[in-house]
């Protein structure tokens, strides 16, 4: 608990008992219980211009004002959501007070009726504002500061809890009976019993003047971004010095600047660059050049073995460790700690005392509500680091750091340090005092935006960065299989294998002198023949079916992923093999919002077009979910210029058709394939066969179109690869 820090200029007066009450009667219309008086008290008479209503009246009207000449504002939504209360909160004291006659109950409950009149049309010109009429949740600090002004505004006598603000209690996600410590967590903790603060990279703080110490800040700050721009919101940062990396791969140059503003010695970074352009590599890298490590990395499940992978790209001297479930198999010495947001409350004791240096929060947007578990949790851990790390490395990665309004930014801003529940924290502060404004003065939200980007917002565009991206592109995305489904097709594969290697033993018993790479193509060559004789697809664990029920479980991640693209960069073709992947992607699509259209192998040819029209045309269709065999050929979806391959096909043929039919001809925007791949199963070996295929026919051609390989060489292949290293393990 704790009283409001606002000047006392701006209320009415420093003393609350003002000359507005009379003795032995009650003030403004507030119910005399606000004040714990011990004594019922005489109220005195409503009068027209006295008490609440009048108060709450001229700020509703300011309100639809607002609305009528565009979007409202984060403050003004702030103000709605207090009236909206106090309105609740003045029709109860009326209905409740005995002392009021008919006639006068009667009359204030209709000046209430036309305020509710006015909020609901004003609601219905931005309609963000109906959830606030509703809106059971406790008021914000700023919330509780307004809603004590408007009451002092009013006249009367405040009890105790209409002076006191109450300010966010210290964040507490941590539900002690859920936490696990794993047991190499524990190892390390015993190896290392103490963690000391690192302090050597904090200056000493310089003394300076609070010129804006009484000013309410954040709510400006928001404001700054809807009425200061002026140009791209995004940091200057210097020219690279290298494009070399740890892993042997070149930097595209934008990347390399991020890197090099790090290396320079920025520490905390919003980046927002859209899809395609690197923020995986630029975070472990920006991690690499600044020795931040420990580094704890948060992301969503689906993408968290991704992770794994591009560590081992980047910055293959890094060990990683992923954590699933309770953590019975992480390596709590490795160099990066990945881990999920679904199963962070679990882990947060001892990742709160792990010590890292640097921390990375992916799809950053994820955080925006300030009372979902996952935000509380990462707030804590962020604040956990700095106490101990102050120049800690802290990333924010988002390409939709906006959802709804201006105020998304704020559980954000609050992980990366720059502000708090209530303030701009001591660096941001240092950055607006620098500026000689303040929100009185015309020119302070162009220099409040500026001093914010200038923290460490990084946004660049497909666009933007053209030159520095290859043309066109394949970008392999792992997902991990959970559930019912992934155990499934585990065991699945696992059957497949235990056939394989048991046939083998068999004929090595009757060949015991034939080489065993040879006994393990003819195995191999035999299983598929026979599969192929069956019908392919037919009942049994073969090498079709398991790429069917492979497909089948990737649909969901895969349109999951879609969804993502789609709110960072717009249009998006979904490309799959099976119909039911195709009905599961527009099912997920339709339930988050979105709208599609489909192209099959049974439209008509009219059909087909009106669809393709309609994803070249109409802005809202965000989607376009098509077959990668009926949409591959004679199609043109250059609307788009990211493209998602949900299944895999046998050959690199289909999967060049599909990409071809965004990257075309007038095509102005690099082109990016996202393959989704099940990690641990049968699906990477696939892919790895189709891109080295692909690889040696495009050698052999010295860089013209890739000769095409017989989808049965895929196949084979695939056979021969998973009874090799079975029979290696034995």
């Amino acid at each position: 608990m704790a009283t409001s820090g606002r000047n006392s200029a701006n209320t009415p007066s420093g003393n609350t008992s003002s000359g507005n009450t009379k003795p032995g009667g009650k003030s403004g219309g507030r119910q005399g219980s606000r004040r714990g008086a011990s004594q019922p008290q005489r109220r005195r008479q409503h009068q027209d211009e006295a008490g609440v209503i009048p108060v709450i009246a001229r700020t509703v009207r300011a309100i639809e004002n607002s609305a009528e000449r565009g979007k409202v504002s984060p403050a003004n939504r702030t103000r709605f959501r207090v009236v909206a209360v106090l309105v609740r909160e003045e029709r109860a004291r009326i209905k409740g007070d005995k002392e009021l006659s008919d006639a006068e109950r009667t009359k204030e409950l209709t000046r209430l009726d036309g305020i509710a009149t006015i909020m609901a049309k004003t609601a219905a010109r931005d309609t963000t504002l109906i959830q606030l009429l509703t809106d059971n949740a406790p008021l914000t600090t700023a919330a509780q500061e307004m809603r004590r002004s408007m009451l002092m505004e009013a006249g009367g006598e405040l009890s105790p809890d209409d002076l006191i603000v109450v300010t966010e209690a210290p964040l507490k996600p941590v539900v002690e009976e859920r936490q696990v410590i794993p047991q190499s967590v524990k190892a390390y903790q015993m190896s290392n019993p103490f963690l000391a603060p690192d302090f050597s990279s904090v200056a000493a703080p310089a003394s300076r003047t609070n010129r804006l110490a009484n000013w309410e800040l954040i709510e400006p700050l928001f404001r700054s971004f809807e009425v200061g721009v002026g140009g791209a919101a995004s940091m200057e940062l210097p020219e690279a010095r290298s494009l070399a990396t740890p892993g042997g791969i070149e930097l595209m140059r934008h990347q390399a600047r991020f890197i090099e503003s790090a290396r320079a010695g920025h520490r905390s970074y919003l980046l927002a660059d859209e899809p395609g352009l690197g923020k995986t590599a630029q975070a472990l890298l920006a991690a690499n050049v600044t020795g931040s490590y420990p580094l704890l990395v948060v992301v969503p499940n689906v993408v968290k073995v991704n992770w794994a992978r591009e560590v081992e790209k980047w910055t293959p001297q890094r060990v990683s460790t992923v954590v699933h479930g309770d953590g019975a198999d992480i390596d709590a010495f490795a160099d990066v700690v990945i881990v999920n947001y679904e199963v962070l409350d679990r882990h947060v004791a001892w990742l709160s005392r792990r010590g890292f240096k640097g921390m990375v929060v992916d799809e950053a947007h994820f955080i925006k509500n300030k009372d979902s578990q996952r935000s509380k949790n990462v707030q804590l851990l962020s604040k956990s680091i700095r106490a101990v790390t102050p120049k800690a490395l802290m990333m924010a990665l988002t390409g939709t750091p906006l959802i709804n309004q201006i105020e998304d930014f704020r559980m954000i801003w609050q992980f990366l340090g720059w502000i708090d529940d209530k303030k701009p924290l001591a660096e941001l502060m240092t950055r607006l005092e620098d500026t000689e404004l303040d929100p009185g003065d015309q020119g302070f939200f162009r220099a409040a935006r500026d001093a914010v980007v200038d923290m460490g917002i990084v946004r660049r565009k497909k666009v933007d960065v053209a030159a520095d991206i290859p043309a066109r592109r394949v970008a392999d995305i792992p997902v991990e299989l959970d559930g019912e489904s992934g155990r499934s097709i585990r065991d699945a594969e696992a059957a497949l294998v235990a056939r394989l290697v048991e046939r083998y033993h068999r004929v090595l018993a009757t060949r015991p002198d034939s080489d065993p790479a040879d006994l393990v193509r003819l195995v191999a060559a035999a299983e598929l023949e026979e599969t192929r004789q069956a019908g392919g697809d037919g009942s049994g664990d073969n090498v079709f079916t398991m790429v069917r029920k492979i497909g089948q479980a990737k649909a969901t991640p895969a349109a999951d992923y879609t969804v993502n693209l789609a709110r960072n960069v717009g249009k998006v073709v979904f490309f799959a093999k099976h119909i039911d992947v195709m009905d599961t992607a527009e099912k997920h699509f339709a339930a988050a919002g979105l709208k599609t259209v489909s192209l099959r192998g049974d439209q008509t040819s009219k059909a087909r077009q009106l669809a393709i029209d309609a994803f070249t045309n109409d802005p809202d269709v965000a989607v376009a979910v098509c077959s990668l065999t009926a949409a591959g050929v004679g199609v043109n979806l250059q609307a788009a210029s990211n493209v998602v391959l949900a299944e895999l096909s046998w050959t690199n043929a289909e999967q060049t058709q599909a990409i071809d039919r965004v990257h075309r001809i007038g095509q102005e925007l690099p082109v990016t394939a996202w393959r989704i791949i099940a990690a641990g199963t049968l699906d990477g070996r696939i892919a790895q066969l189709i891109d080295a295929k692909a690889g040696l026919a495009a050698r052999a051609l010295d860089g013209e179109a890739a000769l095409e390989v017989a989808e049965g060489s895929v196949q084979l292949e695939a056979l021969v690869a998973v009874l090799s290293d079975a029979v290696a393990e034995h």
